[in-house]
């Protein structure tokens, strides 16, 4: 499909999504980052009459986008919301066969310039998923203090030079305020120079303040055990990741809490039940998905079942 900016929409990994939700007719099924709905209409496809979907997303241009696509639609049901929250909502709450995470940031979100979220063209600097709440990027940058700054570039971004950064980013507001996301890429490759092939040295620099303005990894740890508490026994849960941060906090989400060694000659601990079990491996998008739709490069799916209770598969 193409979206309002004319701009085809490709679903990450649709294919393998479906396989891991496996669809049935009459089941309920939660989106839960909706985006341009690639991922939505698969699944609706595939429901019956009797079939429920839920959808949620913190963007309000996405939701409203929902709302015109689908809103008519009596299997479908919208709410604009953060999905950590999907257990708060009553619909979520009657029990669920399947819930979708497809993290980071959209391609609408990305393709949309006057959203901040790519240094591609100049724009305010922004980055927040939702545009109505919360501080922006340069909000942060003018209020944070150097340390904090650079905790954020280091944790969130992995970058090496954070100190040498978030120094430049301080001394240069001192004469005037970072605004635009020309600004900060400019500094950030004044600052670093030209260090990678086929890299902006600014990349992981927005990377890292996108992610501690929406607090993405904050969000993925709640949302985990919302899931949880929302599907019924044997339901699945498909989580889409794009970085190493996010991929860490599933696998180790699915993997469950891991006992500590008892010293010698003591009891063994009892492993404390799983509420999931890996479905498959982790997958990745395949050579032909990758050339259509370079943004499923760095795509890692994991799709994990709920156990019974007592933890037993």
């Amino acid at each position: 499909m193409t979206d309002s900016h004319g701009l085809e929409h490709i679903p990450v990994m649709r294919d393998a999504v479906l396989a891991g939700l496996a669809p049935q007719p009459a089941g309920r099924y939660l989106d839960g980052t909706f985006g341009r709905g690639g991922h939505a209409r698969a699944v609706l496809e595939r429901l019956g009459p009797r079939g429920c979907l839920l959808v949620m997303d913190r963007d309000p241009e996405a939701i409203a986008h929902a709302r015109r696509e689908l809103g008519s639609d009596p299997r479908v049901a919208i709410r604009h919301a953060n999905f950590s929250g999907m257990d708060e909502w009553d619909q979520a709450r009657a029990g669920l066969d399947g819930v979708l995470l497809d993290l980071g940031v959209s391609s609408p979100q990305l393709d949309d310039s006057a959203r901040g979220f790519s240094f591609q063209s100049d724009a305010p600097l922004d980055m927040r998923m939702d545009p109505t709440t919360g501080e922006s990027v340069a909000d942060f940058l003018a209020r944070a203090d150097e340390r904090e700054i650079a905790d954020v570039l280091f944790r969130y971004g992995e970058e090496r030079m954070s100190r040498r950064i978030a120094r430049a980013i301080v001394e240069r507001r001192a004469e005037a305020p970072l605004l635009t996301t020309r600004e900060l890429a400019g500094l950030v490759e004044r600052t670093l120079g030209q260090r990678e092939r086929n890299k902006h040295p600014a990349t992981r620099t927005f990377q890292a303040l996108r992610l501690r303005v929406n607090d993405e990894l904050g969000s993925l740890e709640r949302a985990l055990p919302a899931a949880v508490e929302v599907l019924k026994p044997g339901g699945r849960l498909a989580v889409i990741s794009f970085h190493s941060l996010e991929d860490r906090i599933v696998k180790q989400f699915i993997r469950g809490p891991q006992p500590v060694p008892a010293r010698r000659g003591l009891p063994q601990p009892e492993k404390a039940p799983v509420p999931l079990h890996a479905i498959g491996r982790a997958q990745k998008a395949d050579a032909g998905e990758v050339a259509r739709n370079p943004r499923a490069r760095s795509a890692v799916l994991r799709v994990a079942e709920k156990a019974a209770p007592g933890g037993a598969p």
